[in-house]
């Protein structure tokens, strides 16, 4: 297959991070890598094979020994000709490579994430695994890590082509009844056909957008926020739960005025915990901005933790918050008696520990049952779901609206399909065509 040079310029970066490191690794990739590589190098490796090399600079002085790899276009991961050089990672000998790649024509340093848009262009993936790749680089928890395996490894992409294609086909048997519809070899009857798989694909693309939201869950962190009264122990939470002091614990009432956020790793899922200032009638203008602000952050949590002061109990009244989302904790178990448990999910001490493993038990399980099973395709992107959203309402569109002209409901599965292709970056208004032909010998 012959290489289709579609970028002009070769490009070069760093890509095994900050220095200084055991090895760097600069990557090249563009039409001018081949002479680059061999020119420092003095001959090329066997293609996609590791080969130790003195690399030189054009006038033969000696910049460092590494490793040199060669990916001939197009089984590289741009789909253009690439190259890494494997160097030792100290800052000097990186800034003396980068140098001697400036020298060549045509050569300049990668913009942020150009490698992958490269690969983009020239069809090595489509836009979910692009995607994919970038959150499996920002993963911090073994969820995120195998949510963004999944989404990189296409599956994802593959689901959508799938639900394409089908439209594809839904659209040709229309576009066959009413263009062609004195052929012998078209089948009739395009309602039986086609509506009834449109209505299955619409039930199927619905139920995709509310998984989507378990999928935005493990991306972007379970969201639990601590309200109570001041003085309840919130702060003495957030900083017991973080290991270290992160919030000012005083029995000053409205210490806190502003969101303080830690995340934790609960079995592989993100959490974010957010303490919030003090819920009280206040004249305060400051303190009352830190209350609305909490108010706003409980009616948007996926968990909210409320604290009751055991010893001076104050219950916190909240607004907008669904029950089923509400976990009831007393606080400051170690200077009561009468602990009254039975009003509360658990009771807890910070100075004793008594119930804060219980609690981060009880946050895990909650953390598990809302994310569920990753195995399944997940929308993980909030343009994902915009547009799978838009794609689900207009299949429903054409599916219901009867009394519309069969090329209304047509039109509406066009633009269904077209959504969808926004999704992967694969919009092709041509590719009906090869299924109508295909699959009914128009013009034999």
């Amino acid at each position: 297959m012959e290489q289709n040079h579609i970028f002009g310029d070769t490009i070069f970066a760093l890509s095994s991070g900050r220095l200084p490191s055991g090895v760097a690794v600069i990557r090249i990739s563009g039409p001018q890598t081949r002479f680059v590589t061999e020119t420092i190098s003095v001959r090329l490796p066997q293609p996609r094979s590791a080969a130790l090399r003195f690399l030189r600079d054009s006038d033969g002085s000696l910049i460092d020994r590494g490793l040199v790899l060669f990916f001939p276009a197009p089984a590289s991961f741009t789909g253009e000709d690439c190259a890494e050089l494997h160097l030792h990672g100290g800052k000097a000998v990186v800034d003396a490579m980068i140098t001697v790649l400036y020298k060549f024509a045509g050569c300049r340093l990668a913009e942020a994430g150009e490698f992958t848009r490269r690969a983009f262009a020239n069809g090595k993936f489509d836009l979910t695994v692009a995607e994919g790749l970038a959150d499996l680089i920002a993963a911090e928890t073994d969820g995120q890590r195998k949510l963004a395996l999944q989404v990189s490894s296409g599956a994802q992409a593959n689901l959508y082509s799938s639900w394409r294609t089908e439209l594809i086909r839904a659209r040709a048997l229309i576009e066959a009844e009413l263009d062609f519809a004195d052929e012998s070899d078209v089948p009739g009857s395009v309602s039986d056909q086609v509506w009834e798989s449109m209505r299955n694909l619409a039930e199927r693309i619905g139920k995709h957008v509310v998984d989507g939201k378990r999928g935005a869950m493990v991306r972007d962190g379970f969201r639990a926020v601590i309200v109570g009264a001041p003085n309840a122990g919130k702060s003495s939470l957030l900083n017991a739960l973080a290991g270290r002091d992160v919030a000012i614990v005083s029995d000053e009432p409205g210490t806190t005025r502003d969101l303080i956020e830690i995340k934790l790793d609960l079995n592989g899922l993100p959490v974010l915990v957010t303490d919030t200032a003090g819920l009280r009638e206040t004249e305060g203008k400051v303190e009352k901005m830190g209350i609305d602000r909490a108010l706003e952050q409980a009616s948007a949590a996926d968990l909210v933790i409320t604290l009751t002061d055991l010893s001076n109990p104050v219950e916190p009244r909240l607004n907008d918050v669904a029950d089923g989302i509400i976990l009831r904790v007393g606080t400051k178990s170690d200077l009561t008696q009468s602990p009254g448990a039975a009003a509360y999910d658990l009771v807890l001490s910070t100075r004793t520990g008594e119930g804060l493993d219980d609690l981060l038990e009880m946050l895990a399980k909650r953390v598990e049952l809302a994310a569920g099973s990753l195995s399944d395709p997940l929308p993980t992107r909030r343009r994902h779901m915009e547009l799978l959203t838009e794609t689900g309402r207009e299949v429903t569109a054409a599916v219901y609206d009867e009394a519309a002209p069969l090329e209304v409901r047509a039109e509406y599965l066009r633009r269904a399909s077209h959504s969808l292709g926004r999704i992967t970056g694969d919009v092709d208004v041509e590719d009906i065509l090869d299924v109508v032909f295909s699959q009914f010998c128009i013009g034999k």
